[in-house]
């Protein structure tokens, strides 16, 4: 596993964008990640073996200390824990998992979160996202576009959103923001 500085690639030194009282973009410290997929019986096993239990209802999130269950699609989460333990998770799930078919995936290097918070969040996610954000509910996740980027979008908080995105496509995300913020500045 790479250590955190790679990881972040080249958002590892870029300080957070705010504006006071408006907003504050910021990269989320390096996390486990994995991409799983599977039936209602591998639901159950990966539940118990992540500590977690996988939303079952579209576009929700499921959390337990610091791990979060991000509902996908029908059959496909996005599993966030914090970062070092994809070998425990892995292991466990192996066992919890046997022969029940499924597909768990480690994206830790593959992705980067973001952390997008302020009560100007809703207006600068909306200068480039097609979502109608002012009716997108607190604890809601889904995947969407946001300029050119596909990312998972989740509602953390009223004026708190994080985007889970290819670590490759950060730095335009990023600049996209940056200078969609602009219009913040006054």
């Amino acid at each position: 596993m790479a250590d955190a500085g790679i990881r972040h690639g080249a958002l590892a030194t870029q300080a957070p964008l705010a504006i006071a009282g408006k907003l504050t973009l910021e990269a989320c410290a390096p996390a486990t990640r994995f991409s799983f997929r599977g039936d209602a019986a591998a639901v159950a096993a990966m539940s118990k073996a992540f500590e977690v239990a996988l939303p079952v209802e579209p576009c929700r999130v499921m959390e337990a200390g610091a791990r979060a269950a991000l509902w996908l699609g029908p059959d496909e989460w996005l599993l966030l824990a914090p970062d070092g333990e994809a070998s425990t998770i892995a292991a466990r799930a192996a066992a919890a998992l046997g022969n029940t078919p499924h597909s768990l995936v480690e994206i830790s290097d593959r992705d980067i979160g973001l952390d997008l918070r302020g009560p100007r969040a809703t207006d600068l996610l909306s200068a480039g996202c097609p979502l109608d954000l002012t009716i997108f509910p607190v604890g809601a996740c889904t995947r969407t576009i946001l300029a050119k980027t596909e990312l998972a979008l989740w509602r953390r908080g009223p004026e708190l959103f994080r985007l889970e995105l290819r670590r490759s496509l950060a730095p335009y995300t990023w600049a996209f923001l940056a200078e969609a913020a602009r219009e913040h500045r006054a």
